[in-house]
């Protein structure tokens, strides 16, 4: 065991992996969780869909850590571009115009829809969020903003706030103004939909009603996930984000859509609206617009939001907004997903490939409730009787009532797939340049794992 660096020409550590516990335990503190029950798995390498923990141990991503690393890990190109730009200009304060901030903003332009022409640059996707519903406010002189029960936005004030789920608990009260609403979800209906189509118009109807008694006068805008991340992978019906852009249309709401998972190649289009054929108002994005290799994300502005700030200052700033090694990430990945056609290959993962082997596992294992997803992004909810859709384990469930989906994750995990698991699903979301065969591979791991999940099926 060693402290010191590995050799003398390199200025950082190469820890042996029971160092690295050792000071995580001692210095770390770690998001979202009770410090002492914890034990982070040291990762001290990773390449394309794969990372190796201090001891040797090979895993495949089928999380992509947080649904991020859309062009997998190490990207000789991305790297060797964050490399040049610290020769180059390792910093910048965001007032001043730079080649690399200007071009990653050129790119992000124009792969948005319709006339999202402008881009305002943060750290992350809550700070996008944050500033995106900052925009909606002053553009429209009204405060309130809808915000759905199952969704994310974000770990900052005013993105926990909008947040839907229980990650949202601790931090009330929050920002003023938000009001919540109930987005479509037809294996868990609200609205007691018997079909797609009438779970769209149910949906619809509901969302039309709060308006009304909220005041649309009062509503700056609806923020949604396009495709429901962590939540559920909840892909929205035909015509539900269009009956949304219809609804802000009629009422002069600003239309927000949080693409900071969704964007960027993970539902096989440059951004998921595009596959509707929507286009929102506001697009916020981060994660797999560089794949996370330097923290960065952002907001797509159309002409007419942008218009409002031509005379007017915008009432927000940070100090790395567009910063040099982020931008120069942002861009060199954009070429990537182009040169290598990351978006056209996650298409085609999820028609071709996930898609037809995940439905053939719920075939299989009677604990796989309803499969769903699209592109390299999908979902299994795992149940414990089909019939009447009990979760395998109950919502927000910790300690022993998680105790059957941490079996099943730990199953993965011993078969060398690093797994994504939120209450009673798993996500498969593996890198977008992932192979066939290693995606297969993967799936064969999660095959082998729902035995531990059919252990606790009680019905039929």
């Amino acid at each position: 065991m060693s402290d010191s660096t590995s050799g003398s020409a390199s200025l950082l550590p190469s820890y042996d992996a029971e160092t690295i516990r050792r000071l995580d335990k001692a210095h770390v503190f770690h998001s979202w969780s009770a410090q002492a029950q914890i034990a982070p798995l040291s990762v001290t390498r990773a390449e394309g869909s794969f990372f190796w923990d201090g001891d040797g141990n090979r895993f495949l991503d089928f999380s992509s850590q947080l649904v991020n690393v859309n062009i997998g890990h190490q990207h000789p190109a991305v790297v060797a571009a964050i490399q040049e730009q610290a020769g180059r200009l390792a910093t910048l304060a965001p007032g001043f115009g730079n080649d690399v901030r200007a071009e990653a903003a050129r790119l992000i332009a124009e792969v948005a829809p319709g006339d999202l022409d402008k881009v305002f640059f943060t750290n992350g996707g809550a700070e996008a969020n944050e500033n995106a519903i900052r925009m909606a406010r002053v553009h429209t002189g009204r405060h309130k903003v809808l915000s759905a029960y199952r969704s994310y936005h974000g770990a900052t004030a005013g993105a926990i706030a909008l947040t839907g789920d229980p990650r949202r608990w601790a931090s009330e009260p929050g920002i003023s103004g938000i009001v919540r609403y109930w987005g479509p979800y037809p294996y868990r209906s609200a609205f007691h939909a018997t079909t797609e189509a009438e779970e769209c118009e149910r949906a619809l109807a509901h969302l039309r009603d709060l308006v009304a008694v909220e005041g649309p006068q009062t509503i700056a805008a609806i923020i949604l996930e396009t495709v429901v991340g962590t939540n559920g992978i909840l892909v929205p019906p035909e015509g539900y984000l269009a009956g949304v852009r219809a609804l802000c249309d009629e009422f002069g709401i600003v239309m927000i859509a949080d693409e900071v998972m969704a964007g960027f190649a993970r539902c096989g289009e440059w951004f998921a609206v595009d596959r509707w054929g929507v286009v929102p108002d506001l697009i916020t994005f981060a994660k797999g617009v560089n794949s996370g290799y330097v923290p960065l994300g952002g907001v797509v502005i159309s002409e007419r939001i942008a218009a409002t700030f031509a005379d007017r200052p915008f009432p927000g700033g940070l100090t790395y907004s567009g910063h040099p090694l982020a931008c120069a990430s942002a861009v060199a990945s954009i070429n990537v997903m182009r040169e290598e056609k990351v978006v056209e290959n996650a298409r085609r993962l999820g028609d071709d490939v996930i898609g037809p082997a995940l439905r053939a596992l719920a075939d299989k294992h009677p604990s796989v409730g309803e499969v769903r997803g699209l592109g390299v992004f999908w979902a299994l909810e795992l149940v414990r009787d089909r019939t009447t859709r009990e979760p395998l384990v109950p919502f927000n469930a910790s300690g022993a009532d998680a105790a059957p989906m941490a079996a099943f994750a730990a199953a993965c995990k011993a078969g060398g797939v690093w797994p994504f698991v939120h209450f009673n699903r798993t996500h498969v979301v593996p890198p977008c340049t992932t192979s066939d065969e290693d995606v297969l591979a993967g799936i064969a791991v999660l095959d082998k794992a729902l035995d531990e999940a059919d252990k606790h099926y009680t019905g039929a």
